[in-house]
């Protein structure tokens, strides 16, 4: 198949989705797929006169669309050196020729992160113009997309999550949540622009450091104990993985530099345990209205309560990904993740 594989942007994520983006795009080039790795954002430029076909044979073109990706640094990406690199001027979130060439592919692979990729903003154009992408549709991944509102239905459908309020940017609402508490941007990810606040002075630095990244923060309730997370595909859990930093908390260092985190899977818990914290990933798959795949991380208390925090809908694809190391327990190579993924895509267009 024709295959255009999505990544990069200008996201706090964009370095974790290049990542992402490269591993996917050789999974399938392996496979025997035409694939074609695009920055969303600064798009493809022909050398010279572009033919009217042009688009059609970028499939046949013979090279590594991945051999100027960078890596994951223990820093997030200037977004505004990435702007200044875009020739066209225009403000347009899709680069020169990215939807021509996604319409001539049989499908899109989304390896995206972060704002737009995973807010719905992309997906609704996509269905509007009848591109096929993996992933869940843009309903679904707007709600996930929003801490807010996954909180919410969390609740709803009784699933556990820690007690948090909404906060935006210039309200004089007081938080009731106790010290010490989590501050996190609302639509953020890879743990960009969350703090644990110990005090009042560190709340409002971790207030500071999350409205960087949106008008809207989350605060809500610290659960000690240990981290999880678990993958769904099409309804269905994967083996859980335990997430153990060496040092703080799961951060944006921590997810994606190797060797600062310690990850077991399958995890080292009861059996009735594993099931619930699956049951509870597949109930909230449901409730958020999700498709294809995504991942829900986890606390679980020293009680042995758990605490969903959050769905991923476009999960990290990266050498240190948590999703790639669930099918693996469950004897998924990565390039069959990938086939199946878009397989799914693809039938269910």
């Amino acid at each position: 198949m024709k295959i255009v594989v999505l990544a990069g942007g200008i996201s706090t994520e964009r370095d974790v989705s290049l990542s992402s983006g490269t591993m996917i795009y050789r999974a399938l080039k392996e496979r025997g797929h035409k694939a074609v790795l695009l920055d969303v954002y600064l798009g493809y430029e022909w050398q010279g006169h572009k033919e009217p076909d042009q688009i059609k044979k970028i499939f046949d073109i013979d090279k590594d669309w991945a051999g100027e990706m960078g890596t994951i640094t223990d820093k997030n990406p200037d977004i505004d050196q990435i702007k200044s690199m875009r020739k066209d001027g225009s403000k347009s979130f899709f680069g020169p020729n990215v939807l021509a060439i996604c319409q001539a592919a049989d499908a899109v692979f989304m390896a995206l992160h972060g704002e737009n990729g995973e807010n719905g903003k992309i997906q609704a154009c996509f269905d509007l113009m009848g591109i096929t992408y993996t992933g869940t549709d843009y309903v679904s991944s707007a709600l996930s997309m929003d801490k807010g509102l996954s909180k919410e239905l969390f609740t709803y459908y009784h699933i556990p999550t820690p007690f948090g309020i909404r906060l935006s940017k210039g309200s004089t609402q007081e938080s009731d949540v106790p010290f010490p508490c989590i501050v996190k941007a609302c639509r953020g990810g890879s743990s960009v622009g969350v703090s644990i606040a110990w005090s009042h002075k560190e709340y409002e630095q971790a207030l500071g450091e999350a409205f960087k990244y949106d008008d809207e923060v989350i605060v809500e309730q610290y659960i000690e104990g240990r981290e999880f997370s678990v993958g769904v595909m099409e309804g269905k859990a994967l083996p859980i993985i335990e997430i153990a930093p060496i040092q703080g908390f799961y951060d944006y260092k921590n997810k994606y530099q190797p060797g600062s985190t310690i990850e077991t899977c399958p995890a080292e818990i009861s059996q009735e345990k594993a099931k619930e914290m699956q049951g509870y990933a597949e109930k909230a798959f449901a409730a958020l209205r999700l498709k294809n795949y995504a991942r829900m991380d986890f606390m679980m208390s020293s009680k042995g309560e758990l605490f969903c925090l959050e769905a991923n809908t476009l999960p990290g694809m990266t050498p240190t990904s948590l999703l790639p190391q669930e099918a693996a327990a469950q004897g998924m190579s990565f390039g069959d993740l990938c086939e199946k993924i878009l397989a799914y895509a693809v039938k269910s267009n």
